[in-house]
């Protein structure tokens, strides 16, 4: 048997035709075509979603790890608020009240190491007269 072509049937067929061996050529680029535009958006949701984290982060904000948290909550809850107050947190400058206090803490101690003697303590310092004061306590302290 000879295989003619019917004489109404055209030459040459479109790419997006199966061939007579099954295979299809525009399925294979469209699965391609899919799996990477998944990859892709995928990669832009996470890039979009860390993007407060990385702000604090960039910026050596005091808050990070609380603006961390928040991704991550976010992130687990689809509650897209607690992308929004991280986002908002990590735009704000929040005022370091750490460093002031611990000035102030050690300044107290300082004045409270240094008070003068009293009169039972006299008698431990050699030549403890009442003009006499003994040293400082030299303590360190461990504020982490």
């Amino acid at each position: 048997m000879s295989e003619q072509m019917h004489p109404l049937a055209p030459h040459h067929l479109p790419f997006f035709i199966p061939g007579a061996d099954g295979s299809d050529t525009l399925t294979v680029v469209m699965g391609i075509f899919l799996v990477a535009t998944v990859l892709w958006v995928g990669t832009l949701y996470w890039k979009l979603h860390s993007l407060p984290e990385r702000m604090a982060h960039k910026s050596q904000k005091l808050q990070f790890e609380i603006v961390a948290v928040l991704g991550l909550i976010s992130l687990f809850t689809h509650m897209h608020i607690f992308w929004i107050a991280g986002l908002l947190l990590a735009l704000i400058d929040l005022p370091d009240f750490g460093t002031p206090i611990r000035s102030i803490a050690d300044s107290v101690e300082r004045i409270a190491d240094a008070t003068p003697s009293t009169p039972a303590d006299e008698s431990e310092v050699p030549g403890g007269g009442p003009d006499v004061r003994a040293p400082a306590k030299q303590v360190v302290h461990n504020h982490a």
